[in-house]
This record gives C-alpha cells, structure tokens and sequence, in this order.
C-alpha cells in the first residue's frame, strides 16, 4: 500500500520531481494505529517549529491534520510520513519567498517487534540536526557504509567525541538501571520526547567507548524501542530488563486521534 497526495490531492510526476531534483523542505513521519498517533501533538509542533525554520512560515497545524488524516485507515496500521516543501522552488530561485505545500503519503506499517541492531560509529554531524529536513544523503551514505561494512547502521560520533543519534534514529542507553540520553546537536524525536517523559534520564556525554554502559536502545516514531546488539563489535545485553520495560512504557503511551 502506497498513497501521495498534495494538498489533498493526487500529485502529478512533475510536482515530485522538483521534489527530487530539488530537496528542499522538511518532514515527520507518524505511525498511526486504529487512527490514532502517540505524540501527535509532538508531530505537529515539530512541522510547526521546522517550517518556520526552513521557509520562514507556520502551516495551519488543523489543515495539515486533515490531510494526514485522509490517509489513515479507521482500523489498522500504517506509516504516514508529511513533508512540507515548495513546487514552485528550484535551485536558482531558493532564497524567494516561499509558500509550501502538504504532500502526505501512506504505506503499510511492519509488525511484531523489530530486531536488534548492530552498528558502527563514524564521526558526521547533519547539516542542521535540530531540523527534520529531506536533505537525507550525508545520513544515508552513512547508513549505505556501514552496511557494506557489515553493519546494519551507523551512530554519529560528535567533534567532541560523544555520540549523539543514528542515520534515523535517537539513541539512549543504560547504565546502572538508570536511562541516559545523549548530550550534543541532534535531531530530539517525538519517541525520545514520549520516554523521556514516561522513563525520565539523564543527559551526559557519552563516548565511543561507552563505559559503564550496560545496554543500549534506538528510538523511532515507527519502530518504537529496538535493541542495539553490538556497538563497533562491543556487544550488548538485548534482553536486559530496562529494555523491556522501556519497551512496555512506550507501548502504554495512549494515541491521540488523528
């Protein structure tokens, strides 16, 4: 199942491709179960904060509602990604004034939980993490590396040493039962927000080596907590109780209707 529409609407070839050709503008991406989102709200504002960021405008946080919600099954569960960009932009024509538009676009959502991750470190920073931007090609080259190496992914190591997130991904850990989230310039992801809030944590730098780490998590809005296996061949504890139970508390956070 894959659906697009722009504006509430079928998009045309061409509107997509200024999208592709011109990669300018920003997104979030849902899961929405029985029509209803877990941190909704936190989707909303992030579209908000990021328009006004990368456009200078706000988007009418109800009509962008509206038009993710024609895409979502009263029953079921599906993936919606909503990504604010301008057609009539291009690279010479960037810095004019801009007016985006709502392309919303569905496809069927995995089920079960996800299996662990094994990945490699590599020292990168997004060009404006704080930001949900389409410009994926530095993360996912990233991502591509790792895999030819043998990994399933990569975790970004900061100028100061300390890790901060994955190609698409926040990542936590635990140490002594307790939750740690990163310090540093990253993309904070409405999972992280929803844990946070549930779990709590601490902020502390955490390096490469990862001492005193006894296991270590990934979050995403469409996978939820998934257990990271080894860090640069280190391995780690999938099964650790903190896990499960971060697991269960972000499964218990109750969805907001659509």
């Amino acid at each position: 199942m894959n659906r697009a529409e722009l504006d509430g609407r079928p998009v045309t070839v061409g509107e997509l491709q200024v999208l592709a050709l011109t990669n300018y503008g920003h997104f979030t991406t849902m899961l929405v179960e029985d029509g209803r989102v877990r941190g909704l709200g936190l989707h909303l504002a992030r579209l908000e904060r990021d328009c006004a960021a990368v456009f200078g405008v706000r988007p009418d946080r109800e009509w962008v509602r509206e038009l993710a919600r024609r895409q979502a099954p009263a029953r079921g569960a599906v993936v919606v990604r909503v990504t604010l960009f301008d057609p009539a932009i291009d690279l010479g024509s960037v810095g004019g004034p801009a007016h985006p538009r709502v392309l919303v676009t569905a496809r069927s959502a995995g089920s079960g939980v996800p299996g662990a991750t094994r990945v490699r470190t590599v020292r990168y920073r997004r060009d404006l993490p704080e930001v949900k931007s389409v410009a994926l090609f530095g993360a996912l080259r990233q991502r591509r590396l790792a895999q030819q190496a043998g990994f399933d992914d990569a975790l970004f190591v900061d100028e100061a040493g300390g890790l901060t997130e994955g190609a698409t991904w926040n990542v936590g850990f635990l140490r002594g039962g307790e939750v740690v989230w990163p310090q540093g310039e990253y993309l904070a992801g409405t999972a992280m927000a929803l844990l946070r809030e549930a779990c709590g944590g601490e902020f502390a730098r955490v390096g490469k080596e990862l001492a005193g780490v006894d296991a270590v998590f990934a979050t995403n809005a469409t996978t939820g907590v998934r257990a990271v296996a080894a860090v640069d061949g280190r391995e780690f504890d999938v099964e650790a109780a903190g896990l499960a139970r971060l697991r269960a508390a972000y499964l218990e956070v109750p969805g907001d209707p659509l």
